[in-house]
């Protein structure tokens, strides 16, 4: 799947038949992620997954793995994102925390809609802003929030054996975990994913606000 306008294109029009669900929110415990779609970066891949040469028009999602120093979810795979300062709206957040996690500035024409909010177990209502970064996005992590930055390509989200669906005690519903390489990313990052997946990619009106979270992520 190339990052091209024909994907662009794609993502709009389904979003543009989606409605997405507003949580009833705190402004204090409100907070905005953005995910972003760009290219493959070029070189040494996650564990599982091939290094892409030259492929850079391969289409993939921007995530981070959260600097262990960190209050809240240290080490934890995360789109860029935070808190709403006051008087933002969850897509100023998303493009503010683009640059200070990622050091990108992308625009409010780079917005291309949004999916579901997500409250976690940690209390916080999650509002996912999905944003066009393009072929050749550059990118720097922020050492005080980022330990990594990851580029995905799409297709790892696509992979027949996505989601991973575990049952746990005491809960109705299972925890959601997307694998990547050989790895996994757990909810609530990873239902972020699958709604992507299928909102965006597949044009399914999926809801994945009920899944059950880790209890590594309740912190």
């Amino acid at each position: 799947m190339n990052c091209d306008e024909d994907l662009r294109t794609r993502i709009v029009g389904n979003l543009a038949k989606f409605e997405a669900n507003v949580a009833q929110v705190n402004e204090a415990q409100h907070a905005a992620v953005a995910i972003t779609v760009t290219d493959v970066a070029l070189g040494p891949n996650l564990p599982g997954l091939p290094d892409y040469g030259e492929r850079q028009d391969t289409a993939a999602l921007l995530l981070t793995r959260r600097s262990a120093r960190l209050r809240n979810h240290p080490g934890q795979w995360a789109f860029p994102g935070g808190r709403l300062e006051t008087g933002e709206t969850p897509i100023q957040t998303a493009l503010r925390e683009m640059h200070e996690e990622v050091y990108v500035d992308l625009d409010v024409s780079d917005v291309l809609g949004r999916l579901d909010d997500f409250v976690t177990r940690s209390g916080f209502v999650m509002t996912p802003i999905v944003v066009w970064g393009g072929v050749g996005l550059e990118v720097a992590p922020n050492p005080d929030e980022v330990a990594s930055i990851h580029r995905i390509p799409l297709g790892e989200f696509l992979r027949e054996d996505a989601p991973i669906l575990d049952d746990v005690a005491g809960s109705e519903h299972p925890v959601l975990r997307m694998p990547v390489g050989s790895d996994f990313i757990a909810a609530p990052t990873a239902a972020l994913i699958y709604q992507f997946r299928e909102v965006c990619l597949l044009g399914r009106q999926t809801r994945v606000a009920h899944f059950e979270q880790p209890e590594f992520a309740w912190r």
